[in-house]
């Protein structure tokens, strides 16, 4: 019963349906839409990522109607944001700002696709003010001493106050202003204690007591229905930002989140219903024919070859066209992102595919950011060695080249037994030597971790035995930092990464969206999820089948965890089973379903939510007379 979908109100539901395919500019002298994020310019998590893909197919409908209000930060605004001279509207906006109020706004370009306007709130500037402000939300309440509280309530307060003034520009103007997640909230509560003249929707992308009651290891969705969220809230030191969560999802004329599941949780822990679930979706830019899809995972692979080569020099002894790459990656939530049963599943792998003789190799990647000082030495040197080979082969390679070349400009037939000088044999048999003498284990982890003992993945691979020997079928390489371009050992981007692999695993626990196994869907990598995913719900919503489409769904909700990584592990079983040819045709069908996750196809979600808002306030509200469509002498543009 928990797991049954919250639909749309009906209002959503029929501006849904009148909106299947809106990608076009809104009527001169529309509504202006602000989106309100701590996220913008400011890389912190996924939101950041929901804001910056989304921003192109925003544009498209809403055009110059369209800003961001975040936070200035100085440390990312040097390389995300271009200070610019303000429009007529928001001049006047920002004048009132600095000179009634003393707040200092910086306005301009995000630097991402689409380049958006953007006002950045300075938050230190007005810190002097958190008190007061904190007395007028939240009168007799006591200092938190929570720093978060203290910068929500500080920005919270300015956005509103920017957004006011911005308004009052515009009179007979409508304005709709979209709050993403508790921290950006306090803006959205504030515009309603003003009965300021704005449309609002809150999104929450993930609640706070979900998030705490998973990080505790707790099984929360079996037991949704016993949880009081005030209770746990106030158990849990974060009644504070609890109760900004709480008020914004109540007070906001439209209420929402990204995916079925998480709306079940909101409903239940914030005591309100969703009204719109808006899906994450990905800015999709070019389809690439089948040869050149296909030739970017060969190359990309091809680079990955040689990545393993160095690290498991000395045990290489296995067909690298017969091995597989798996990877999982995301933040460090060993329960919560599902790590713990990867782990387990490739353990179960491991013994099936020793008990089957299989010549097949699996290498599986944990790209997860820990507490690391540096590369350890053994990884280096695995590098190293291998650049080496690389250098001696190529120079050898050369000069035989050579030696041929005069050989046959002499009219002579080259003798396959003198293409290889002493000196050339001697230098070889000295590399050989080298890489014969190693005498340590590849390592599972090419760092040094900082108190290792108690780090989770590796006490995990310790008791499971996964130590990369000569008879392991699977092997493991945990890189607890995220992958770079410049990184000495996986250099890579990381959608390079992903390509190089062959299956993704992401068998989460408490998942809102998943944007792992989307990115994987519009590379054409195959991935496993599962049903407490909000990615993996939706899949299961679009399609009958989504594993013949390359997207395996894990039961984790009426099966027990030992039942889960029993089912992770036949299908990862199943899947190095297949051939190159089955493969590549999954491959296919999966970078298929591109389209599906697209910002084009799912923004029909976000207009939906944010004309019913309009809607909402509209008959809440008396407005100007007249339709905003014909309101051609207003100022169009932020």
């Amino acid at each position: 019963a928990v797991l049954e979908e919250a639909p749309p109100s009906h209002s959503a539901r029929k501006l849904l349906n009148n909106n299947q395919s809106r990608d076009s500019p809104l009527p001169v002298g529309g509504p202006l839409l602000l989106e309100v994020s701590v996220e913008v310019c400011r890389k912190v998590g996924g939101i950041y990522t929901v804001l910056r893909t989304k921003v192109p197919s925003t544009m498209r409908n809403w055009e110059h109607r369209y800003a961001l209000i975040g936070v200035y930060d100085p440390k990312t605004a040097d390389f995300e944001f271009e200070k610019l001279k303000p429009s007529k509207l928001s001049e006047k906006a920002l004048v009132q700002l600095r000179e009634k109020y003393g707040i200092n706004v910086r306005y301009g370009r995000w630097l991402v696709k689409g380049y958006p306007r953007v006002f950045l709130i300075d938050v230190d500037s007005m810190r002097h003010k958190v008190d007061e402000w904190r007395h007028d939300l939240m009168p007799n309440w006591g200092n938190p001493n929570d720093l978060e509280v203290n910068d929500a309530l500080i920005f919270g307060y300015q956005a509103a106050l920017l957004i006011k003034a911005i308004a009052e520009t515009q009179p007979r103007r409508q304005f709709i202003a979209h709050f993403h997640e508790w921290n950006s909230a306090v803006g959205l509560i504030v515009a309603r204690k003003w009965n300021l003249r704005v449309a609002t929707v809150f999104t929450t992308h993930a609640t706070l007591i979900g998030r705490y009651l998973c990080a505790g290891h707790i099984d929360m969705y079996r037991n949704l229905l016993s949880f009081d969220g005030e209770k746990e809230a106030a158990s849990r030191g974060i009644y504070h930002r609890h109760w900004i969560e709480r008020e914004a999802a109540h007070r906001a004329h439209v209420f929402s989140t990204v995916s079925d599941i998480t709306a079940m949780e909101a409903q239940q822990l914030l005591g309100q219903k969703v009204d719109v679930v808006l899906p994450n979706g990905l800015a999709i830019q070019t389809v690439d024919a089948l040869h050149e899809f296909q030739q970017k995972h060969q190359e990309a692979k091809e680079k990955l070859h040689k990545f393993v080569r160095g690290h498991f020099y000395g045990h290489f002894d296995f067909d690298l066209d017969k091995t597989l790459y798996l990877f999982t990656a995301g933040r460090r939530e060993f329960t919560n992102k599902g790590v713990d049963l990867f782990l387990e599943a490739l353990a179960r792998l491991n013994a099936m595919l020793k008990s089957d003789n299989s010549d097949i190799t699996i290498v599986a990647f944990i790209i997860m950011p820990g507490k690391v000082s540096t590369y350890n030495v053994e990884t280096l040197q695995g590098q190293s060695v291998m650049r080496s080979l690389q250098h001696t082969s190529e120079a050898i390679t050369n000069e035989i080249g050579q030696r041929m070349l005069e050989t046959l400009a002499r009219g002579e037939m080259p003798d396959p037994k003198t293409f290889l000088s002493d000196t050339n044999i001697v230098e070889l048999k000295h590399r050989l030597l080298y890489i014969q003498r190693r005498s340590t284990l590849p390592p599972i982890c090419t760092h040094n971790v900082v108190n290792d003992a108690d780090d989770e993945i590796l006490c995990a691979l310790r008791r499971l035995q996964l130590f990369n020997t000569k008879n392991d079928r699977v092997k493991v390489v945990y890189h607890p930092e995220f992958v770079s371009a410049t990184s000495p050992v996986l250099p890579f981007e990381y959608p390079e990464f992903v390509r190089a692999c062959h299956l993704g695993v992401f068998p989460s626990y408490y998942e809102p969206w998943g944007y792992t196994p989307a990115e994987c869907a519009v590379m054409g990598v195959p991935s496993i999820t599962s049903n407490l995913a909000g990615f993996g719900l939706f899949m299961e919503k679009l399609k009958d089948d989504p594993s013949k489409h390359g997207i395996y769904i894990a039961d984790r909700v009426s099966k027990t965890w030992e039942q889960t990584a029993a089912q992770i592990s036949h299908i990862m079983y199943r899947f190095t089973q297949l051939t190159r040819r089955e493969r590549i045709e999954l491959r296919n069908r999966t970078e298929r379903l591109s389209p599906l996750l697209d910002w084009t196809a799912l923004s029909k979600h976000y207009f939906a939510a944010r004309s019913l808002a309009l809607e909402r306030f509209a008959s809440a509200k008396l407005q100007p007379s007249g339709s905003y469509e014909n309101l051609t002498d207003l100022d169009d543009r932020f």
